[in-house]
């Protein structure tokens, strides 16, 4: 009686892993193809890059005296605490 109810367990978990497995690889393949129909149909619309501003080379930019008085008293502060 022991074996037969060990063999019904293997077989049982046999059936409940060979069904997960095929219904995993199913599940995979049926994504592939629907990846690949929603590519082919709707690619995606191409999507021109802004454009970067020249860097400035020898050139400082502007900047307003208060922010810059700022700044400084800023970096004043800083190091007056190290």
């Amino acid at each position: 009686m022991q074996d037969t109810l060990m063999q019904q367990g293997i077989d049982l978990m046999i059936y409940g892993m060979g069904t997960v497995l095929v219904f995993l690889t199913l599940l995979v393949i049926a994504t592939l193809i629907m990846s690949r129909f929603v590519m082919r149909f709707f690619p995606d619309p191409v999507v021109a890059e802004p454009s970067r501003p020249a860097i400035q080379t020898g050139r400082t930019a502007e900047v307003d005296p208060a922010v810059r008085s700022a700044i400084e008293k800023a970096i004043a502060l800083h190091r007056a605490r190290r």
